[in-house]
């Protein structure tokens, strides 16, 4: 499977003007045959919106989103946006679109509202992982602080994916030194980490240019099971890269590692049970 990675810049604010630049992307994916391409975090409306996130938002069945759906036809694509609820709720959203339509929707879990971030004063929380059957085999998606938790790569491991698509508008913090700059090195320890520990693909798709004073700084990626770098993306470009996934390195990988067969979902279930009974209606530990 031949995966396309568009690692671009959005125009903050504007979807229409971020569907004309994904059909850019998608036909110079389709030139190459790729037969899945992935946008970053947000982008068919750039990340710092703050009180623009209603006016950008759409239902899934919005109009507006039907020609991208269309082009799904032929190729795979994953697109982030705001997407509106039946309840005026806005969910930060992955789309998963295949065959002219939506084949998965993940909103994402965790909200950074801290430091910097303030997803939490505008978007709702998710409540589910999934995964979902694609081209190359089971797959999932996660978005950004999803991948923090270290819970959410496991939950989709065990729920059968192969591939793991993170997509981000990953920061650029923390000090630059001879390793490059401190948050991009974090996130590349643990797409490797996640990608040889659960023996999987990780296709990590980071977002590229400023917005409001942040700096997105790109560096997106395909690891495979064994923790080779398939493809690398530059640091602060936009450029749409290429990489093969064979789900014959997920077998070898599963075969040579016992780590997911040995994986006691029983004992982490109790675990998590006596934790949460520990700490009441509220779950915190006491």
């Amino acid at each position: 499977m031949k995966i396309a990675i568009a690692q671009i810049k959005s125009v903050l604010g504007s979807l229409e003007q971020n569907l004309m630049r994904h059909y850019d992307y998608i036909d110079k994916a389709l030139e190459s045959k790729a037969d899945l391409v992935v946008f970053p975090e947000l982008s068919l409306t750039g990340y710092t919106l703050k009180d623009l996130t209603s006016e950008v938002a759409v239902r899934l069945d919005d109009t507006r989103l039907s020609s991208l759906i269309a082009r799904s036809r032929e190729i795979d694509i994953v697109v982030g946006l705001v997407e509106e609820s039946n309840e005026f709720l806005f969910f930060n959203t992955a789309l998963y679109l295949s065959g002219g339509k939506i084949v998965h929707a993940h909103r994402k879990v965790y909200l950074p509202t801290y430091g910097m971030f303030e997803e939490g004063r505008h978007f709702a929380t998710g409540n589910s992982l999934d995964t979902f059957e694609t081209k190359f085999g089971r797959s999932g998606m996660l978005i950004c602080e999803d991948q923090w938790h270290s819970v959410c790569p496991l939950i989709l491991t065990l729920k059968g994916a192969l591939l793991i698509i993170g997509i981000a508008n990953g920061a650029a913090r923390g000090i630059q030194n001879a390793d490059g700059l401190a948050s991009a090195g974090t996130w590349e320890r643990m797409n490797t980490f996640y990608a040889i520990n659960h023996s999987l693909y990780l296709a990590f798709v980071n977002r590229v240019g400023v917005e409001d004073g942040v700096v997105f700084w790109g560096g997106s990626e395909i690891v495979d099971p064994f923790g080779n770098r398939v493809i690398k993306g530059s640091y602060n470009n936009e450029e749409l890269l290429f990489g093969e996934i064979d789900p014959g390195s997920v077998r070898r990988s599963r075969v040579t590692s016992p780590l997911l067969r040995d994986e006691r979902i029983d004992f982490c279930l109790r675990e998590f049970q006596q934790i949460w009974s520990a700490g009441g209606a509220d779950g915190e530990v006491v």
